[in-house]
């Protein structure tokens, strides 16, 4: 009696503990924070389907994807992505030149179609999809961060962001990633790039980032289904660090729980990732890292230890013919961001010589031969990442 009381007690435990662990596992896979860790190193189909000339009115067609040099997206490349560890790609999408009517904002069928075709085939290669609107801001069409230009705004991210989830909806699980504007600003504004306490401008424009990272997020879950649920990045003006430290920045309302993300762009320290000239360098220091550093434990406290994880949708160092010290740059920035439950994703635009003074040689993969320029970069962070 004794031997089988024993039996029925350890099989209990046994169910009991099965449970536990189906019960884990089938846990709440839109959770924004498991989705960030699991989407671990990423890079950006950069000067591609962001590519843009023409106003709002001339409906281009798809020739767009390579009217700024770079050759057209195949499935091949996707999959040589994926074969060397990328799990995340960030596809940078500008509309405003796709548009059927100025009316309503309707996307030309052909380019919602491509859209759909390449990223169904990183989605394929169980890869994260990052899909935005991106090179939207202007007076003239799309979206601006300002009083005057707020009700046309309005009507456009709501148009482009209620048609991209039309497309895109219960056919997309977690996977697929919305990120509703990519560096809002003062286009033409001498503070475009840099904020400023106590500008007029500069705080207005804030105000108006603020609402439009609301109406999108509201818009977005109101088409219900997974998008009811699914995670969405905003961003702070030019989708900066420093700006997202200012305390008029706001974090949105949700509908969702744990399902927003701050998407911030992270060419840092400046002279050595990005700038050239007098003050910029090639070699990657202590102080460097210390800078890193900073920006790391400051977004993990204002943001990530607050429930709203973060992912750095652009990065890079530009080529100075430094190889060396890029690998490093990339190693440590990648390891330190996931020691914060961090992303990264790779800013590409195929420009991959060297040159000290030329800014922006973001060139790491040949996409013609779906193979990379620095295979030893791509190692490093790849390694950093699951890390």
């Amino acid at each position: 009696m004794k031997t089988k009381f024993l039996s029925s007690l350890t099989l209990l435990f046994i169910l009991f503990g099965f449970f536990c662990i189906i019960s884990c596992g089938m846990g709440n896979k839109y959770d924004a924070q498991k989705i960030v860790d699991e989407m671990q190193f990423g890079w950006n189909l950069g000067n591609t389907l962001d590519a843009h000339e023409g106003a709002i009115n001339r409906n281009s067609g798809v020739y767009t994807e390579s009217c700024w040099g770079k050759p057209k997206t195949t499935q091949e490349m996707i999959k040589g992505l994926a074969k060397s560890g990328i799990k995340t790609i960030r596809l940078p999408v500008t509309w405003h030149n796709h548009i059927k009517d100025t009316k309503n904002y309707t996307v030309a069928p052909d380019w919602m179609k491509r859209v759909k075709e390449i990223t169904d085939w990183a989605i394929a290669e169980d890869m994260y999809v990052i899909l935005n609107i991106h090179h939207d801001t202007s007076r003239s069409y799309g979206y601006y961060p300002d009083a005057e230009h707020a009700e046309v705004s309005a009507k456009f991210l709501t148009s482009i962001w209620t048609q991209i989830c039309e497309t895109f909806n219960n056919d997309y699980d977690e996977h697929l990633v919305f990120e509703v504007m990519n560096e809002p600003r003062l286009v033409g504004n001498e503070h475009e790039w840099a904020y400023q306490a106590g500008c007029e401008y500069c705080e207005e424009c804030m105000h108006y980032v603020n609402e439009y990272n609301q109406l999108c997020i509201d818009v977005i879950r109101a088409t219900g289904g997974n998008n009811a649920k699914r995670l969405i990045l905003f961003p702070s003006i030019v989708a900066s660090p420093d700006s997202a430290f200012n305390e008029l920045f706001k974090i949105p309302e949700d509908s969702a729980e744990n399902a927003l993300a701050l998407s911030v762009h992270m060419y840092t320290p400046y002279p050595f990732a990005m700038g050239v000239g007098e003050g910029c360098y090639s070699e990657f220091s202590e102080s460097d890292k210390a800078n890193l550093d900073y920006y790391f434990r400051t977004l993990n406290e204002k943001f990530a230890s607050k429930g709203i994880p973060v992912v750095i949708g652009e990065m890079g160092a530009t080529n100075k013919d430094n190889l060396k010290d890029r690998e490093e740059w990339i190693s440590y920035f990648v390891k330190q961001s996931k020691n914060y439950g961090m992303t990264c994703c790779l800013w590409d635009n195929q420009l991959y010589e060297p040159s000290t003074t030329k800014t922006e040689r973001y060139g790491y993969y040949d996409r013609e031969n779906a193979q990379w320029y620095f295979p030893s970069i791509i190692k490093a962070a790849v390694k950093a990442s699951k890390n």
